[in-house]
């Protein structure tokens, strides 16, 4: 990047990219620069979508360091549901085309995307499944509570046996209701406990209390011509509370700030406040490519997203190149955080659903 970042980020506003922007670089011994433009305010509680995976794989490595949790522990400890999995022969066989799971799934193949569940990126019997018992992956909020998607969910055959392949989304809905029960309660809760508190981070949630909603912002879409459309309201809407019901399997809203603080923590290689927050082996695991070769199908997920890239725990892995080492996600509402090895991080807010423009503002920010 050549300009300027805040001018960068004022063209992508005049041309229509997104209403408002919001960027923080920090590094791991701060402080954070923030940069605004448009109508997007720095401390508006925005929508983090799938940027909540990294989130709950530290929520479940901190209960692996307390001993609570292993890596190698089968699911069905928690979620008798997913005892005696039955594979389809193929991703794109008939749903009665299956044969017997060789192995249970594991709590790494949740961490991973790797459990056989996730979201199916060409038609198929399975995808068309998911679709009509509403557990395909999309932009829409989540239409089932907790219980009613992870039955339905293990209603379905796997696509694959547990552990040698890769597909997005579902692995971390099903570990967010195994932490909740875990946990033996609230996740939410528990997350405010562990994670949240301890590292400042005072409004991320579930929902956004409705004291507090006239912080959220519209979320938005470009149509065919380009143009925005708005999806969802301010200060209303999906995620403004009360929850419509559990929502162990879904989605966070958080701000600029307070994901600054996560991001922080993880820069300064799992420290906070001068204490360890998560175990550098642990750190080690999230932020290194944990799948292999033969796993990275060309299919698995969008065109080209092997490229130079792989998935540790809840990110995805720059694994070569001059920026080797960089890991993050990004949120299907148009945000994005990024953390290198030298302990600097960026994170990017919108409130557009990611496509093609949002794609150049990330690219255009780094």
């Amino acid at each position: 990047m050549t300009k300027p970042l805040l001018s960068v980020l004022e063209d992508h506003v005049s041309r229509g990219t997104a209403p408002g922007i919001v960027v923080v670089r920090g590094s791991a011994d701060g402080p954070d620069e923030v940069f605004t433009a448009g109508d997007l305010p720095a401390d508006a509680i925005v929508r983090i979508q799938s940027m909540t995976k990294p989130v709950l794989a530290v929520a479940a490595l901190r209960l692996v360091q307390d001993g609570r949790l292993g890596l190698d522990d089968p699911i069905e400890r928690w979620l008798p549901e997913f005892a005696d999995r039955q594979v389809l022969r193929t991703p794109d066989s008939p749903l009665d085309d299956v044969e017997p799971a060789e192995s249970p799934i594991m709590v790494r193949d949740l961490l991973t995307n790797m459990s056989g569940y996730g979201m199916m990126t060409a038609p198929c019997p399975l995808q068309d499944a998911m679709i009509a018992n509403r557990t395909q992956a999309g932009q829409e909020p989540v239409a089932l509570g907790a219980q009613e998607w992870l039955d339905a969910l293990a209603d379905l055959p796997l696509a694959f046996q547990p552990g040698t392949g890769w597909r997005y989304h579902h692995s971390f809905g099903i570990l967010g209701i195994l932490l909740s029960r875990l946990v033996d309660g609230s996740l939410e809760d528990h997350l405010r406990a562990d994670l949240f508190a301890p590292l400042g981070m005072v409004d991320t949630g579930y929902t956004v209390p409705i004291e507090q909603a006239h912080r959220l912002p519209a979320a938005y879409r470009h149509d065919e011509s380009g143009a925005l459309v708005e999806i969802e309201p301010a200060a209303g809407g999906f995620s403004v509370a009360p929850a419509p019901f559990d929502l162990s399997h879904s989605e966070l809203v958080s701000t600029a700030s307070d994901y600054a603080a996560f991001a922080r923590m993880l820069a300064a290689g799992g420290v906070h406040g001068g204490e360890v927050f998560l175990e550098p082996q642990l750190l080690e695991l999230l932020r290194t490519d944990q799948v292999p070769d033969a796993a990275k199908a060309e299919d698995s997920f969008f065109p080209g997203f092997w490229n130079a890239t792989g998935w540790g725990f809840g990110v995805a892995v720059v694994t070569e190149g001059d920026h080797a080492g960089r890991y993050g996600w990004s949120g299907g509402q148009g945000t994005d955080f990024s953390i290198d090895p030298d302990g600097s991080f960026q994170i990017v807010l919108t409130q557009v659903e990611m496509g093609e423009a949002v794609m150049e503002l990330f690219a255009d920010t780094l």
